[in-house]
């Protein structure tokens, strides 16, 4: 799971960054705060990467993609971009578990096999 969710937040690092650029061109809005909030956004992504395992990690994962989404008031195509990394993200957490649960069962599977032959 975590390579998944990790990729994922690592796109929307980048996505969040873009964002900022089309941001800044809005008269009503300081390069300040801008850069505020999407660099607060962006460490969020990073430090989600190694927190994606810890409890607590795919929710905080689900409050960013909320933000992420939320974002599109301030400039629209983030309603269109964060609904996709939203479900990129829902994807990346169920087929991770599934990937996690088939991986524990082989090494199982391995172990018990070995011990059979001993």
């Amino acid at each position: 799971m975590r390579t998944l969710c990790s990729s994922t937040l690592i796109g929307e690092f980048f996505v969040i960054g873009f964002a900022g650029l089309v941001a800044m061109k809005d008269p009503d809005l300081s390069m300040t705060t801008v850069w505020t909030v999407s660099g607060i956004a962006m460490f969020l992504c990073l430090v989600l990467c190694g927190l994606v395992t810890r409890p607590g990690g795919v929710v905080l994962g689900w409050a960013l993609q909320i933000a992420l989404i939320a974002s599109g008031f301030v400039v629209p195509s983030m309603f269109f971009l964060g609904a996709v990394f939203a479900a990129l993200w829902w994807a990346s957490v169920h087929y991770g578990r599934k990937v996690d649960e088939a991986k524990a069962r082989f090494a199982a599977q391995a172990g018990s096999s070995t011990a059979d032959a001993a």
